[in-house]
């Protein structure tokens, strides 16, 4: 990609083309036509979701009353349930130091308009004396991505964390808040070939189905993409067994990797659930920036921005195009400012909801704040400021 920079000396203008890596004051950043965007922070309203030190729960593996959400509140997924938005959101008690070394629990927060919201005063999933206590103990649940199926059956994905190795798991439910946990989603899949490879971050394939987003199959089966570092597809018959998509030698299947000199060199992390539409499969994820060598030096080192990925509507597997500059990145004091000091727009839940998307993520993993997608009145991307 390149931009036009344009520059006044007095009455003159002069015009300059700009290669990826040269900089001036300000960058153009416009969105391609099958891209979504741009999404507009709501105003006076974020962070919706703050941690909250009055919250307690009765932990049932250490019997003991915990403050299960007064450390962090971050990385939310999203669903519609009876008209309304329902964030699952991931809530980081006060018991340990440092991001994952905490016990995360996921809460409920339930909104009519999409933007204020009203939390439910303990978790609705959490490690317990359950199928998946070895998987989830004391790590706890992370990270979650929710969608629905047609007739009702929501499905999270999100990371069993025992402080030993991610693993993905998948549980369905009929309301939001009554789960069914299905354990490790890739144990059976290839003789349990997978099993102990660490995994994490699943967006399954959706579309917009007479004004509501649903999970759809393609080619007969679900459709997810799921990685951190590469992105990499599954399929599956019953939504919680699934089996990755290999190459031709039996090993996953690269369907994206990072590149050098992006805001995504160091990786390529799926975020909600993907889109179908009439241009293609849009993934949208998280590209987390280089330290150092390799990076894009527009934006801060180690920060989370989030892209746009285009994959074939016909071959989920088959990738088109991306985006080569975020459409969101840390901006705001609230993005930048938490346990992750480098900022971090980490977007994992959006909705379809009041003919617009409503887009729920994590701000520095510790908060949760929204933006909105008006299709009717696109508004333009974040800006890109050259350093």
């Amino acid at each position: 990609m390149y931009t036009k920079n344009i520059l006044k000396a007095g009455s003159v203008l002069s015009f300059l083309l700009l290669s990826h890596n040269c900089f001036s004051q300000q960058i153009e950043n416009k969105l391609p036509s099958w891209a979504f965007g741009g999404f507009v922070r709501v105003e006076k309203v974020n962070p919706i979701i703050s941690p909250d030190t009055s919250s307690r729960f009765i932990d049932p593996v250490s019997k003991k009353s915990v403050q299960w959400e007064a450390n962090d509140t971050f990385n939310p997924g999203a669903a519609i349930k009876n008209g309304k938005v329902v964030v699952l959101y991931r809530a980081e008690d006060l018991y340990g130091i440092g991001i994952g070394f905490r016990t995360s629990r996921l809460g409920y927060a339930e909104s009519s308009d999409g933007i204020t919201f009203k939390r439910k005063p303990v978790p609705v999933l959490y490690p317990s004396n359950d199928i998946a206590k070895k998987y989830e103990w004391p790590g706890g649940c992370e990270d979650p991505r929710v969608a629905v199926t047609a007739n009702g059956t929501y499905v999270v994905f999100y990371t069993e964390w025992n402080r030993d190795l991610p693993r993905l798991g998948a549980a369905t439910s009929r309301d939001l808040i009554h789960w069914k946990k299905n354990g490790p989603m890739f144990k059976k899949a290839y003789n349990g070939k997978f099993f102990n490879v660490a995994t994490k971050s699943a967006s399954i394939l959706t579309k917009v189905v007479n004004g509501k987003q649903v999970i759809i199959k393609i080619n007969g089966k679900y459709w997810l993409y799921w990685g951190e570092h590469h992105v990499y597809g599954a399929t599956s018959t019953d939504l919680v067994n699934w089996a990755p998509v290999v190459n031709k030698d039996g090993e996953l299947k690269e369907l994206i990797s990072p590149r050098d000199g992006y805001f995504d060199s160091d990786l390529t992390e799926c975020g909600p659930p993907a889109i179908m539409t009439n241009k293609g499969i849009i993934l949208f994820y998280n590209g987390k920036n280089k330290p150092a060598d390799g990076r894009d030096t527009r934006f801060t080192a180690n920060s989370y921005c989030a892209g746009q990925m285009l994959f074939d509507r016909k071959d989920p597997s088959k990738a088109i195009t991306r985006l080569d500059l975020p459409f969101l990145r840390p901006m705001e004091p609230f993005e930048k400012s938490g346990q992750y000091v480098n900022g971090t727009v980490f977007i994992e839940g959006m909705v379809y909801f009041k003919k617009k998307w409503f887009l729920y993520y994590g701000c520095a993993d510790s908060r949760v704040a929204v933006a909105v997608y008006d299709p009717q009145h696109p508004a333009p991307p974040d800006p890109v400021a050259a350093n």
